[in-house]
């Protein structure tokens, strides 16, 4: 993103912009109220130009809401330095809600939204999930290290991560801790030799639904038919490495997961999908709050 020659235009001139607002309001403007009008009318744009940006590259959005909270408090304490009661009160009005959405939205709760189908049918592609990002610790960036009050995920939570091989995040069930056995064969999962439990509780022409139970928690997943040409058919066996989670989708057969791409990190994990809070599955459809509640 920071090579992205657009997003590097559009980030300079919105700070040209802020600049030139900043001259204009010291107590004998540098500039005249011409560049000004010029620079308001062309800073929305930018903006817009800037969160598209942002949104191709699935940018950590608490990162970039840290850096305008920082450039906000430090307008905020220009203004107050030079005694330009605009600046510092217009710049003080951005940094509070900033920095209290930088809080609640980094060391909270994120939303995210389902991107696919791999964990049908728990969670559909357009569902809208509440993550909570204080279970596992908190930190700012999503793959960092620095991490405070860490706790590890547990077996069975939905969790959301960056994979190691696509910086976009991924949300699956975990299944395998550091140190465990995995195998997958004929549609039966073992961990550490023991197969987590299934009892089928319905099926239609071209797949059945099983209830698993993993960790004392019970939720659904979707097997296709047998295929002996699917790469998700094939045996699969690992031993997950140290600091490294295994992760699996509970549509089984069309998830891209850790029998395709491996383990993950750690330090990539950044929260656990705890609510459903709306669904919105095409632009063209409304909004339904339908399926809102606490995912299994």
């Amino acid at each position: 993103m920071f090579t992205d020659p657009i997003f590097l235009i559009a980030t300079f001139s919105l700070v040209g912009c802020l600049l030139v607002w900043i001259l204009f309001n010291l107590e004998q403007p540098k500039v005249s109220e011409k560049y000004l009008k010029i620079s308001t009318q062309i800073s929305l744009p930018l903006s817009l130009i800037l969160l598209w940006r942002i949104f191709i590259y699935a940018a950590d959005f608490g990162v970039v809401l840290f850096i305008i909270s920082l450039v906000a408090l430090v307008v905020m304490i220009l203004g107050f330095i030079i005694k330009s009661e605009v600046i510092f009160k217009t710049s003080r009005g951005y940094f509070i809600p900033l920095f209290l959405i930088f809080i609640l939205r980094t060391f909270m709760y994120e939303p995210y939204q389902v991107p696919s189908g791999s964990m049908i049918p728990g969670l559909k592609v357009g569902d809208f999930l509440l993550v909570n990002k204080f279970d596992y610790g908190l930190k700012i960036a999503r793959t960092s290290s620095n991490t405070i009050f860490k706790n590890d995920p547990e077996y069975g939570d939905v969790v959301v991560f960056i994979p190691p091989h696509n910086p976009v995040p991924y949300v699956k069930r975990l299944i395998g801790k550091p140190g465990d056995k995995i195998l997958y064969y004929q549609k039966r999962l073992f961990v550490n030799g023991n197969e987590v439990p299934i009892n089928l509780i319905s099926e239609d022409n071209n797949a059945k639904f099983y209830e698993q139970s993993l960790n004392n928690k019970n939720f659904v997943i979707r097997v296709q038919e047998f295929d002996e040409f699917s790469q998700l058919d094939q045996v699969y066996r690992a031993v997950v490495p140290d600091g490294m989670y295994f992760v699996m989708g509970d549509n089984r057969d069309r998830s891209s997961d850790s029998r395709i791409w491996g383990f993950v990190p750690r330090d990539n994990f950044f929260g656990k999908a705890e609510y459903i809070w709306m669904s919105w599955e095409c632009w063209t459809c409304l909004p339904s709050f339908s399926r809102a509640g606490k995912i299994n």
